[in-house]
C-alpha cells in the first residue's frame, strides 16, 4: 500500500529556523541548504522521529532528491544522506556519488556475513552545477535510477534489499556520514522517502522535471504572494472622539477638546479652547524637485562624494576624468558649492570619505597610469595645519573602480574594487586591514572578481556583509554579483545573484525591513544574438528574508543602462533615485526618483532630465535637502533642491 511521503530534509529543519550548521542559497531561481562540514553531527535526527509507529526500514520504497553538485576531485565521495546506527561506524542505508557514479548502500544481517551492500550506477553525470532530480526505487534485488525523468538505469544485484532493517536507535545524516570527510558540498533542495511505490509517475509530470518536487520544506519554497487584505481594516474600531477635517477651524471654548486633522499636512491637532496644539509631529512631504546650482567642473564626472568635516563645513569630491586638470574639491559656502581645492588623478572613477580616530582620509580611485606609467590609487589625509588634502598612501590598483569604508570589531578597513589588468577582466580585488602600529592600510584578503564596479559594506545585527557588483567577465555581462559574509576572520560567500553588467549595490533600510538594490546597465553575451536593446533592462530591488537567511527578488524597475542607486528620506517617506544613462540611443535620458508605497513598493514620482547620469549623492544642509548628480558626458553637473509642503 502507498503510504505518505516522509520528508527528511525538513525533518531536518526546525519549525521558524535552520538548523546549525544549514544556509540557504538561490541559484538558477531555485533554493537549497549549503551544508557545513564543520558539525556533522547537527545536521542529523533520530529515525524515529520519522518512523513513528514501526521501527522497521520499508522492503520497498523510493528515495527523490533535487540537487545542484559540485565538481568533485577523482576518487572522491561526497554523501547525499546515511541512516547510522548510534556509535556504530557502518551505514544501514546511504546514498552517494562521485564522478559519474552514483552509489546507494545498504546492510543487510541475512546475507553477505553483515556486510554492507553497495549498487552502482555508472555513467550518471551529476557534477554540472545544474540543478537535477533523481527518483531512486527498490524493490527486492531490483534498483532502478531515473534521472530528470530520462531512461531509467535499472541494476540487479545477489543481495536483495532487506526485508526487515531495524531502525531502533538509529539517526539520518544529512549530506555526511557523521563525519566530515566526504561532506556533500553542493545544494540540497529535497529528500524524500516515499515507502511502498515507485515514485517516478507522481514526479515526472512536472513542468520543470529538473526541480520536480514531492515534498520541499517551506523556506525552501517560493516566496509567497504578499496578501490583500489589509491588517488596519480587520478589527473594527469604535470613539465618540470628534474630528474636524477641512481648512483650519475656530478653536474657542466651545471646540475645546475637539480635534482637527489638516490632511493636506498630516497633522493632527487639539484645541485646548484659544489655539490649537500640534498632538502628531508634521513631516514634510517631497512636493516637486527644481534646479538649483549648475556645478561646472574640470571635466566629466565618473562619480561624487558628499561628506562633513566637523567644525569645517560639507564638502564635495569630484572624480574628474581628464588629467590634467585632475579631480576638483568643493565646499559648500553661503548656500552653494565654491571650488576648494584641486588634486591629480588619473581618470578618476570615485572618491571614498572615511575616518580613523581623529584622523580623516579621503581615497580616490584611479583607473589610468600616471605620466610616469605606475598605476597606483591614493588615499590622502586632511591636514588641519593647511586645511587641505595631502597625500598619505599610495596602494597599486588596477583599473579601480571604487573604494569601500568599513570598520569591524574595531578595525578599520578599506576594499578596492580592481576592473580588469589589460584585458583580463577575472582578476583579484583587494581588502586591505589598518595597521595602527605602522599607520598604513596592509593587505589582508583578496576576492576574484569580474570586470566589478561597486562594493557596498553593509550590518544586521551583529553580521557584517561586503556585495561586489560584478560587470563583465571577458565574453558577458550576464553573471552572478556576489554576497560576503565575515566569519572567522575573513569573509565568506554567503550568496550569488544573477545581474547584468552590475554598476551598483545600495543598501537601505524601511522600518525594519532590510533591501538590497542593483542597478542593472547592460546586457551582452558575446555567445547569444543580440537583444533588440542592450541597456533597457531590468534593475532589481531585493529584500532580505530573516527566515530563509538570505535575499529575495522583491522588485524589478525597468532602467535604462543604470550605474547608481541613491536611497533618501523626506519626512516619513523613502525615496530611491536612479542614474540612467543611456537609453541605447542617447545619453538624455530622464532619471526618476521613486516614492516607497508600502505593498506596491516603489513608484515613479518625479522625472529628472539627466545627461549620461553616472551618480547621485542626497545631502542636507540648512538652506534644505538636496540631490546631487554628476554627469560622465558633459563636464557639468547639478544640484538639485527637494521643495516640500
Amino acid at each position: 500500500t502507498d503510504l505518505r511521503p516522509l520528508d527528511i530534509l525538513s525533518e531536518a529543519v526546525p519549525a521558524g529556523g535552520l538548523a546549525r550548521g544549514m544556509r540557504v542559497f538561490q541559484v538558477q531561481g531555485v533554493r537549497g541548504f549549503q551544508l557545513s562540514a564543520s558539525r556533522p553531527r547537527a545536521l542529523g535526527f533520530p529515525a524515529s522521529r520519522l518512523f513513528i509507529h514501526c521501527d522497521r526500514f520499508p522492503e520497498e520504497f523510493s528515495i527523490i532528491v533535487t540537487l545542484r553538485a559540485l565538481r568533485v576531485p577523482a576518487k572522491r565521495n561526497e554523501y547525499i544522506f546515511t541512516l547510522m546506527v548510534d556509535e556504530s561506524p557502518g551505514v544501514l542505508v546511504g546514498l552517494r556519488y562521485a564522478p559519474d557514479k552514483l552509489h546507494f548502500l545498504f546492510w543487510s544481517q541475512e546475507r553477505a556475513g553483515g556486510w554492507q551492500t553497495r549498487v552502482t550506477f555508472p555513467n550518471v553525470s551529476l557534477s554540472d552545477n545544474q540543478w537535477h532530480t533523481l527518483v531512486l526505487a527498490v524493490s527486492g534485488q531490483s534498483f532502478s535510477l531515473t534521472v530528470d525523468c530520462s531512461i531509467p538505469k535499472d541494476v540487479v544485484v545477489e543481495t536483495p534489499f532487506p526485508a526487515s532493517l531495524s531502525v531502533r536507535r538509529a539517526s539520518f545524516y544529512l549530506g555526511n556520514r557523521r563525519r566530515r570527510k566526504g561532506v556533500f558540498t553542493g545544494l540540497l533542495r529535497q529528500l524524500v522517502l516515499l515507502p511502498g511505490a515507485d515514485a517516478t509517475p507522481r514526479i515526472c509530470h512536472a513542468v520543470n522535471i529538473k526541480v520536480a518536487t514531492l515534498s520541499v520544506p517551506t523556506v525552501l519554497q517560493d516566496v509567497p504572494e504578499k496578501p490583500v487584505s489589509n491588517e488596519v481594516l480587520k478589527y473594527p474600531y469604535e470613539t465618540d472622539m470628534k474630528v474636524t477635517l477641512g481648512a483650519r477651524p475656530r478653536c474657542t471654548k466651545q471646540e475645546k477638546a475637539q480635534f482637527w486633522f489638516n490632511a493636506s499636512r498630516r497633522g493632527l491637532y487639539l484645541c485646548n479652547g484659544s489655539a490649537w496644539l500640534s498632538m502628531l509631529e508634521v513631516q514634510h512631504r517631497l512636493d516637486y524637485v527644481e534646479e538649483y546650482q549648475n556645478l561646472a567642473t574640470n571635466s566629466e564626472t565618473m562619480g561624487v562624494e558628499v561628506f562633513t568635516i566637523p567644525k569645517v563645513g560639507l564638502f564635495a569630491a569630484m572624480a574628474n576624468r581628464l588629467t590634467p586638470p585632475g579631480s576638483a574639491i568643493y565646499r559648500w559656502t553661503d548656500g552653494k558649492f565654491v571650488h576648494y581645492q584641486n588634486i591629480p588623478t588619473y581618470q578618476a572613477q570615485s572618491w571614498k570619505y572615511f575616518t580613523i580616530g581623529k584622523k580623516i582620509f579621503l581615497a580616490v580611485a584611479n583607473f589610468e597610469q600616471n605620466e610616469r606609467g605606475q598605476e597606483f590609487s591614493v588615499i590622502y589625509k586632511w591636514s588641519r595645519r593647511k586645511a587641505k588634502f595631502i597625500t598619505y598612501q599610495r596602494i597599486t590598483t588596477y583599473s579601480a573602480r571604487d573604494w569601500e569604508a568599513f570598520v569591524i570589531e574595531g578595525e578599520a578597513f578599506l576594499a578596492v574594487v580592481n576592473h580588469r589588468e589589460g584585458n583580463n577582466h577575472n582578476i583579484d580585488s583587494v581588502i586591505y586591514r589598518w595597521n595602527p602600529r605602522t599607520g598604513l592600510f596592509e593587505t589582508n584578503q583578496t576576492i576574484p572578481t569580474s570586470g566589478a564596479y561597486d562594493w557596498e559594506f553593509f550590518t544586521i545585527g551583529p553580521y557584517s556583509f561586503l556585495a561586489v557588483a560584478n560587470t563583465f567577465n571577458g565574453t558577458s555581462t550576464k553573471i552572478y554579483s556576489h554576497i560576503y559574509i565575515w566569519l572567522g576572520g575573513s569573509f565568506q560567500l554567503f550568496q550569488s545573484i544573477l545581474t547584468f553588467g552590475a554598476a551598483d549595490w545600495e543598501v537601505f533600510h524601511i522600518g525594519d525591513r532590510v533591501f538590497l538594490a542593483v542597478a542593472n546597465s547592460h546586457s551582452y553575451d558575446s555567445g547569444m544574438p543580440a537583444p533588440s536593446n542592450f541597456y533597457a533592462i531590468n534593475s532589481s530591488i531585493y529584500e532580505l528574508n530573516i527566515t530563509a537567511q538570505m535575499f529575495v527578488k522583491f522588485q524589478d524597475l525597468l532602467t535604462y543602462s543604470a550605474l547608481d542607486w541613491e536611497f533618501f528620506s523626506v519626512g516619513d517617506d523613502s525615496f530611491l533615485v536612479v542614474a540612467n544613462s543611456f537609453d541605447g540611443f542617447t545619453f538624455s535620458v530622464n532619471s526618476i526618483v521613486y516614492r516607497w508605497q508600502g505593498y506596491e513598493g516603489f513608484v515613479a514620482a518625479h522625472h529628472l532630465p539627466t545627461v549620461g547620469c553616472r551618480d547621485w549623492e542626497a545631502f542636507h544642509t540648512a538652506e534644505g535637502s538636496f540631490l546631487l548628480y554628476s554627469s560622465a558626458k558633459e563636464p557639468l553637473s547639478k544640484v538639485l533642491k527637494l521643495k516640500t509642503t
